[in-house]
């Protein structure tokens, strides 16, 4: 188990949701906090939570979408606080409307943010990792990146992008003898982040809207574990095991699941 008292914590979309819940437990653990979102006033804020938690905590403002304020913000962040031990991309937007509702700037958003944000980041970071051969990427990712879900066409499409990503990368660094550099994927089920607000879950026995303590408490047990990849509820762990049957199977299963309904009183987070 990793200790990671001391290290560089590198948080993106730590204003409020998961990633703030996620700067709480990593200042817990007593990391050092470089928290990243595109707005003051909210990663202000989890920063100065994380201080009186007695951990080391700056706050940075960047739209992880542009590439450029991504690479000049890494280069300000190895200055003030040296290179980066542990990187959580966790930034994501979702737009909650069927596919051809979406605005074109919606869905390039969507990928923008939720796909191409993970490139620059992990392009920034990846290299020092390599280097010292220590390091750490957590890649938030969803269980709608195992299963396409009706109203979240464009997210459905990025997180599944975000599984291919992990797993490829983990990929290059094992062929080309990285041992020291870990990855983690995580997928959970809709979350109470305020992020998807409104949505339903028909049998939350099996599959319940999850609590975001609990979330971000697991990505920071996942990570000390070196754990590659993190589903949840259990549930989401048979998935993978439905792509063997016919797709009928698989389109049935999901209506009577309540797959296909979860999005129909969506509201997502009111600004």
């Amino acid at each position: 188990m990793k200790n990671l008292k001391g290290q560089l914590v590198l948080i993106t979309g730590a204003g409020r949701g998961i990633g703030r819940k996620m700067a709480h437990s990593f200042a817990r653990e007593g990391s050092r906090l470089a928290l990243l979102a595109t707005t003051r006033e909210g990663i202000e804020r989890t920063a100065a939570e994380a201080r009186e938690m007695g951990a080391e905590a700056k706050a940075y403002t960047v739209d992880v979408a542009d590439r450029d304020q991504v690479y000049e913000l890494a280069e300000t962040v190895k200055k003030e606080m040296g290179k980066v031990d542990v990187l959580v991309n966790n930034a994501g937007v979702v737009s909650g409307k069927p596919f051809l509702d979406c605005e074109d700037e919606q869905l390039e958003r969507t990928l923008s943010v939720n796909v191409l944000g993970h490139f620059w980041t992990v392009k920034a970071f990846l290299p020092d990792m390599i280097e010292a051969d220590h390091g750490h990427i957590v890649t938030m990712s969803s269980s709608a990146g195992w299963i396409g879900v009706n109203s979240l066409v464009d997210y459905s499409a990025s997180k599944f992008a975000n599984v291919g990503f992990d797993e490829a990368i983990r990929l290059e660094l094992r062929k080309n003898g990285v041992k020291g550099v870990g990855t983690t994927c995580v997928c959970p089920f809709f979350t109470d982040t305020g992020m998807f607000d409104g949505v339903k879950t028909r049998y939350s026995f099996l599959l319940p809207i999850l609590k975001e303590d609990e979330v971000a408490q697991r990505v920071v047990t996942a990570v000390k574990k070196g754990k590659t990849m993190l589903k949840m509820p259990p549930f989401t762990h048979t998935i993978p095991l439905l792509r063997v049957l016919p797709t009928a199977v698989i389109d049935f299963l999901a209506v009577h699941l309540g797959v296909t309904s979860s999005m129909d009183e969506f509201r997502g987070r009111v600004h």
